[in-house]
């Protein structure tokens, strides 16, 4: 009995260490139809929810390496996933009296379990909508592929798209609320008919560091934090990752519902605490605003 135990044991880890060593080939996500839901180019079995191995208890993160587009540039994807009712979620804006503050994740409150930069930013500050302990912050930006990250007043978040925020600013329902873009998915796993257009005025071809939050059809928020893989297998902050139809097509594999980015490249930078460990993924670039999630009660 107690071999078998051992034998149990160890094909556990053994395939727990396969599906973390395993690579994936990620290609753009593929625009079909306007109201039809995204397939891939890929056969179906290649692009099912792929088995990841995950630390922690309510809020979980994983590793997921993948190679990218024709080029297979090689990246590694940071993945927490957290259950909303469990958490509750919070701006930080980093400022001293009216003039705004670099924010970084030395930062963090100290039970934060995980904190994020957020939004999107000009060199004013925050681009778009911020609502921060129902004070509206900042009026919306404007734009058909801006969305917003919003928490209700339960502590439920969701993500708006654009034509949804006026709902919520009059009366305003939002007690936390920061936009950013592009969409990447926009209900039911599906692309938004601008993100396949040339006019949208996105690159779809550019590759940078990318951080996108996304809210999955059971009720989880995602986020997921790309890393360059050097040579060798060592995961580096160089801004060189998805493009954005392919951080569309992770999001989607991940099983988000929608999806939206946020501010990447030298700014993307994530901390996160579970059961287990505290791990930071530092970013080059500090910025004045963070999205936070902290454990409810209940559930330190």
């Amino acid at each position: 009995m107690q071999r078998v135990a051992s034998w149990i044991l160890c094909a556990a880890v053994a395939s727990a260490a396969a599906a973390q060593s395993s690579v994936t080939q990620i290609d753009a996500i593929v625009c079909e139809r306007a109201h039809a839901r995204v397939t891939s180019d890929h056969a179906a079995t290649a692009t099912t929810t792929p088995t990841l191995f995950w630390r922690g208890d309510v809020v979980q993160r994983a590793q997921w390496n993948v190679t990218l587009g024709t080029r297979r540039v090689a990246n590694r994807l940071i993945i927490v996933r957290m259950p909303i009712d469990r958490v509750r979620f919070s701006l930080e804006i980093a400022r001293e009296g009216a003039t705004l503050l670099p924010w970084s994740l030395a930062a963090a409150p100290a039970d934060a379990a995980v904190a994020v930069n957020a939004g999107q930013f000009t060199d004013d500050g925050p681009w778009g909508w911020v609502v921060h302990r129902q004070r509206e912050q900042q009026a919306p930006g404007a734009g058909p592929l801006a969305g917003a990250f919003i928490v209700d007043s339960a502590g439920n978040a969701q993500i708006l798209t654009s034509t949804e925020i006026a709902a919520w600013r009059t009366p305003l329902r939002a007690v936390e609320a920061v936009q950013s873009y592009p969409m990447l998915l926009v209900g039911d796993g599906r692309v938004p008919n601008e993100l396949c257009r040339d006019a949208s005025g996105i690159d779809r071809e550019h590759r940078d560091a990318r951080l996108a939050i996304g809210i999955t059809r059971d009720a989880h928020v995602l986020l997921v934090l790309s890393r360059f893989q050097a040579p060798g297998g060592s995961i580096t902050s160089v801004p060189i990752g998805p493009t954005t139809p392919e951080m569309a097509e992770i999001l989607r594999r991940l099983g988000a519902d929608r999806a939206m980015m946020l501010d990447g490249g030298l700014s993307a930078q994530m901390l996160v605490r579970t059961s287990r460990d505290t791990v930071r993924y530092e970013g080059w670039r500090n910025v004045p605003l963070a999205l936070v999630a902290r454990l409810r009660d209940s559930h330190r």
